[in-house]
C-alpha cells in the first residue's frame, strides 16, 4: 500500500513538473515572437528632405519625426531620439517614409548628385504600386522582386488577346533589384462588384519604388506600367520562378495543373 502511495505521488509530482516546464516555453515562446515584432520608435522622413538642408530645421519644420517600426524591419543606424544628430545636415537626398539613419547625415553634401547607387549598365527608373502590389510594404531599399503583369495580353499583331477577354497573369521579368522605395503618393480608389450586385470601393495607399534595369527591361515595365496592371513578388535566395503562359481566368488555365 506504500508503494502504491509513493508511486502516485511520484506520477502527480512528474505531471506537475511537465505542467510547468510546458507553461514555461510557451511563455518563453510568446516573448521571442513578441521581441521579433515589437515597434521601436525611430526617426522617420514625413516629407522630402533635400541634400544640404539642415536637419535641426527639417526637425522644426515637421519633416522629421518619431515613428513606430516593427523591430525586424529597422535599418542599420537607425536613430531613436531627436538630438543625436543635432547641428548635422543632410548629406544625401532623403524621400518621405525613409528611415532616418545616421549616414544620412553628416558635416558636407556628397559629392554625388544622387543618393542611388545604380549597378553598371543599367538606368533606374521608378512606378506606381499600391500596397498589395509590393508586398503590404515589405519591400526594402536592396531587395529582390520578381516582376508581374495582369491584363488583357494580345499575341498578334492584329490585336488578338492571348484567351479572349480573359484576364491573364504573367511572369514579365524574374528578378530585378530594387533601389529604393519612396515617397507615398495620392491613394488610388479601387470598385468591385460582388455576385449580387453590391459594389465596395476601397482607398489604396500608393508608392514609388525605383528599380535597376537594363534598357530592354526598362521599355518592357514603363509599357507594361502605362497598359496593365504589375505586381512584385518579393525574392529570397530559395525562391523559384521562371517563365512560362501565364494564368487566365478561363476554367482550364485558373484550375488545371
Amino acid at each position: 500500500m506504500d508503494r502504491r502511495r509513493l508511486l502516485l505521488i511520484l506520477a502527480v509530482f512528474v505531471a506537475v513538473m511537465g505542467t510547468a516546464l510546458v507553461f514555461l516555453y510557451v511563455q518563453g515562446a510568446d516573448k521571442r515572437a513578441n521581441d521579433k515584432f515589437d515597434n521601436v520608435s525611430v526617426l522617420k522622413a514625413t516629407q522630402d528632405i533635400a541634400a544640404g538642408e539642415n536637419y535641426d530645421q527639417a526637425l522644426s519644420s515637421g519633416k522629421i519625426s518619431l515613428q513606430p517600426v516593427p523591430q525586424n524591419q529597422l535599418n542599420s543606424g537607425y536613430q531613436t531620439t531627436t538630438t543625436a544628430l543635432k547641428g548635422k545636415i543632410a548629406s544625401v537626398p532623403i524621400f518621405a517614409g525613409q528611415q532616418i539613419i545616421a549616414s544620412q547625415f553628416g558635416d558636407t553634401v556628397a559629392a554625388t548628385s544622387s543618393s542611388l547607387v545604380i549597378p553598371k549598365g543599367m538606368i533606374a527608373i521608378s512606378v506606381n504600386l499600391t500596397d498589395p502590389d509590393r508586398v503590404a510594404g515589405n519591400i526594402q531599399n536592396g531587395s529582390a522582386v520578381a516582376i508581374f503583369v495582369t491584363g488583357t495580353l494580345t499575341n498578334t499583331a492584329n490585336g488578338a488577346s492571348a484567351g479572349g477577354d480573359a484576364q491573364t497573369t504573367r511572369l514579365l521579368l524574374p528578378k530585378v533589384t530594387v533601389l529604393n522605395v519612396g515617397s507615398p503618393q495620392p491613394p488610388t480608389t479601387s470598385t468591385s462588384t460582388d455576385e449580387s450586385g453590391v459594389q465596395t470601393t476601397e482607398t489604396l495607399p500608393r508608392t514609388l519604388l525605383t528599380i535597376a534595369v537594363s534598357q530592354k527591361e526598362a521599355q518592357k515595365v514603363i509599357v507594361a506600367s502605362k497598359a496593365l496592371d504589375l505586381t512584385f513578388g518579393l525574392l529570397t535566395p530559395d525562391s523559384k520562378v521562371s517563365p512560362g503562359p501565364g494564368t487566365s481566368t478561363l476554367v482550364q488555365s485558373l484550375f488545371g495543373k
